[in-house]
């Protein structure tokens, strides 16, 4: 041996090496990458459920945000219900109170007229009552005949006058 080798010294070592390898192989490798593996599935498994649960979560939300859009609708459509029968609650007292005010201003006209009339037919009593009462003095003034003092007052110059 020129070098110094010894060729059955190298070719145990390499067989030590080979040994040594494929135990490790055994014990370490393989557990690790099966570890590994299912470790992968897991989070793997993970994040499907997490995307599950995303997806849920978004078709959840689209249906509470299509309630709400119902909801806001629906008080959209209750409100403007409210204000038309507030419009028409309003509209009908004011077309009540002007048949009452209609109804508060015939009356008057009719006792206006009633008032008025009753006044005429007073003051004509009245006038009457006077005529009488002026018949009456004119008659009774001299003691001249009162059909005569009459005749001359409608002439228009009076007993008076003339004499």
């Amino acid at each position: 041996m020129p070098l110094n080798i010894d060729w059955q010294q190298i070719l145990l070592h390499w067989m030590n090496l080979v040994i040594l390898t494929g135990g490790l192989y055994i014990l370490l490798y393989k557990p690790v990458k099966q570890f590994m593996a299912k470790r992968e599935a897991h989070y793997q498994e993970l994040d499907r459920q997490a995307q599950d649960k995303l997806a849920q979560a978004e078709a959840l939300k689209g249906q509470y945000q299509a309630k709400l859009d119902e909801a806001a609708e629906e008080i959209r459509q209750t409100r403007t219900k409210a204000q038309q029968d507030l419009q028409k609650s309003v509209q009908d007292q004011l077309d009540q109170a002007q048949a009452e005010a209609k109804s508060i201003v015939a009356k008057a006209r009719e006792e206006a007229e009633a008032s008025r009339e009753r006044i005429y037919k007073e003051s004509q009593r009245e006038l009457r009552e006077m005529a009488a009462k002026a018949a009456k003095k004119l008659a009774f003034r001299r003691g001249a005949d009162p059909f005569d003092q009459f005749l001359d007052l409608a002439e228009g110059g009076g007993a008076d006058e003339r004499r």
